[in-house]
């Protein structure tokens, strides 16, 4: 093995989606990355949609579906299919929570879709180099990646609404306990994947 190769591979941790599914040829690659993408994509749309009950505003899936398919995808195919879902949006396709459009994309929410895209290049790559394996590690990356989205929400909000405590206010404080619960259970989710990729290859 070359040493760029060996340098790669104690570098780079194979993704989940990568063990779970592994294609060498290049062509079957790109249809596999497309199908993920599409489901990818698809499963974001219905998570936006979904509301679940919590004090003291509804939950909806959208962050952790987000956290998921960063840490399992990688950073390419993440953002590749975080990025698809935006463009269905922008387009005008329903996929946001209330609806779609270049307008809506633009609105108050805006900054939160682009922090979907930011946090996910970050958490993919972290779950390249072995973030996404042990709790103690996916629990500080998908804690980055909610950091991002909130930060950049929160900031876009506060042009609309004329000060950055006024967002905060409005954009963060409310979500903390849902945003919480999602980190949870995304870092729960990530090794328990590992888990049983790790009891299926030995079985």
């Amino acid at each position: 093995m070359a040493h760029a190769d060996i340098a790669r591979d104690s570098f780079a941790s194979p993704t989940l989606v990568n063990s779970l599914w592994p294609v060498e040829e290049r062509a079957q690659r790109l249809g596999r990355d497309l199908v993920l993408a599409l489901l990818g994509a698809a499963i974001l749309t219905v998570s936006a949609k979904v509301q679940l009950p919590m004090y003291p505003v509804p939950m909806t899936l959208q962050t952790y579906v987000v956290m998921v398919i960063a840490m399992a995808y990688g950073w390419q195919l993440g953002t590749a299919t975080v990025g698809l879902y935006l463009l269905q949006g922008a387009i005008g396709l329903p996929v946001f929570a209330a609806g779609g459009g270049f307008a809506y994309f633009l609105g108050p929410t805006g900054g939160y879709l682009i922090g979907f895209l930011v946090a996910t290049l970050a958490m993919g790559w972290l779950a390249e180099r072995g973030w996404d394996r042990r709790l103690w590690l996916v629990v500080p990356a998908v804690a980055l990646g909610t950091l991002l989205i909130f930060a950049l929400g929160v900031a876009w909000l506060s042009v609309p609404l004329g000060s950055f405590e006024r967002a905060v206010e409005a954009g963060l404080m409310p979500f903390l306990p849902g945003a919480a619960a999602k980190l949870v259970l995304a870092a729960a989710t990530v090794p328990a994947a590992w888990h049983f990729v790790k009891r299926f290859r030995e079985d």
